[in-house]
């Protein structure tokens, strides 16, 4: 099937044709592709010619009513038609005339491809006939031929995709920068109501939590969206349009980054540590985790401990890991269930303990767990997800030094339930002691 061909190819076929006129000593040699046209009733094929050398041997023979090279029957010499007239299309055979217009040695290969022909080439020599030896070189050169069009037909087959893939994300982006546009303006009237909450509520009242909660999402939120706008930026500023050249000299165009890894999208990535309380940390999580408790008939039970150092650490990569675990387990325990948040302190290592009665991890699914994208089990339920908050919470802590433990069934606890098996997450941090602490 033709498509738009190539310089490269085009200059492939024209130095094979001058080895055929030059080394071989052909007189007239033509490069045919063929082109499908597709219409109502049936779908025609024709030959369209490439290239014809000599170029002037285009002034000595006849054209049919297409403009293109009438060729004679006598052209495919003694018994050649039958051995190739499967190959050729219907529409093909209105080239091979009935009279002869050449008096002269000829040879016909086609270009064949899975079974079809995509192309014919078509060499003639007046002086003398070929050798045996000369057809076998000529057979070389349509081999050559034939590969290069195929790979010249995967290069525009690329080049199509790549278009059509590069049409998809502008449109795409688009539609990206028309939703932040709109998230933006209700992002900020919520945040402001909640400013406006606070003034109006003594501290001490139940509701005044609520409104600090309010606040503290949608500031939140709002760093998201500058983490998203930075990271459209960086399409900009920090990627490059190459080229890949392959060994033939077709050309594949593509976006790549010079950055050999893009910045991650995640909170606390490229902050620095900070002096903190963690009992503040799991709070902040809890101020959240008992409004959706209370709204799913959960009972949200917590043993913490009161006697927590100030210890170092990124304190928005810690609230994000322990936001993670216990929206899953808000989200996956069902409605009667429980969900235990405990705190533990032992020397310079910090545990929080997240348990459920849930109905727990398969051993199957455990090994996964923080692959981006798994969900196991999971998916086949009707609560949504896509399978990141454990990845993201394991990436997380991984490059806080810690650790994150699972088991299911859950550790024994005030909540163990017969019935349920449930899960537990342990976050397992280790704090350094104030002298060895290396700012």
């Amino acid at each position: 099937m033709l498509s738009s061909t190539s310089p490269e190819f085009i200059a492939l076929c024209r130095e094979q044709m001058v080895l055929l006129s030059q080394g071989l000593g052909a007189s007239l040699s033509i490069v045919y592709l063929t082109k499908e046209l597709e219409e109502v009733s049936a779908r025609k094929t024709e030959l369209i010619p490439i290239i014809v050398y000599p170029e002037t041997a285009t002034l000595r023979h006849s054209f049919n009513s297409q403009g293109l090279p009438q060729l004679s029957q006598n052209l495919l010499g003694s018994g050649s038609l039958d051995s190739i007239q499967s190959y050729i299309p219907p529409q093909a055979k209105e080239y091979f005339q009935e009279e002869s217009v050449l008096n002269e040695n000829k040879i016909i290969l086609p270009f064949i491809h899975e079974g079809l022909m995509i192309g014919l080439l078509v060499t003639v020599r007046g002086d003398r006939p070929w050798s045996q030896g000369e057809h076998y070189k000529i057979e070389r050169i349509a081999q050559t031929l034939a590969v290069g069009c195929i790979l010249d037909q995967r290069r525009a087959w690329l080049q199509h995709q790549l278009h059509q893939q590069q049409i998809l994300q502008e449109k795409q982006q688009d539609l990206l920068d028309s939703l932040l546009h709109q998230f933006r303006n209700p992002l900020t009237a919520l945040r402001t109501f909640g400013k406006l909450l606070m003034k109006r509520l003594h501290p001490g009242e139940p509701n005044r939590s609520v409104a600090a909660g309010i606040v503290r999402e949608s500031e939140h939120l709002q760093e998201l969206l500058k983490k998203i706008d930075e990271l459209i930026d960086l399409k900009a500023d920090d990627f490059k349009h190459f080229q890949l050249t392959n060994d033939s000299g077709f050309l594949v165009e593509a976006n790549l980054s010079e950055e050999k890894q893009i910045p991650l999208l995640l909170p606390g990535i490229g902050e620095r540590d900070t002096d903190c309380n963690l009992q503040e940390i799991v709070d902040i999580v809890l101020s959240s985790a008992r409004a959706i408790a209370q709204e799913s008939n959960l009972q949200l039970i917590t043993e913490l401990e009161d006697n927590f150092d100030t210890i170092r650490i990124n304190q928005k990569a810690l609230t994000e890991i322990l936001t993670n675990i216990v929206d899953n387990a808000l989200k996956y325990t069902p409605s009667g269930g429980k969900i235990l948040i405990k705190t533990v302190k032992q020397e310079n290592n910090y545990s929080i303990i997240v348990s459920d009665t849930g109905p727990g991890i398969p051993p199957g699914d455990l090994q996964h767990l923080g692959v981006r994208y798994y969900r196991g089990v999971k998916a086949q339920t009707e609560i949504s997800g896509k399978g990141l908050g454990l990845a993201i919470a394991k990436q997380l802590i991984e490059q806080m030094q810690g650790r994150l433990e699972v088991f299911s069934p859950a550790l024994e606890s005030i909540i163990s339930s017969n019935n349920s098996p449930g899960s537990t997450f342990i976050i397992c941090l280790h704090q350094e002691d104030s002298n060895s602490r290396k700012d």
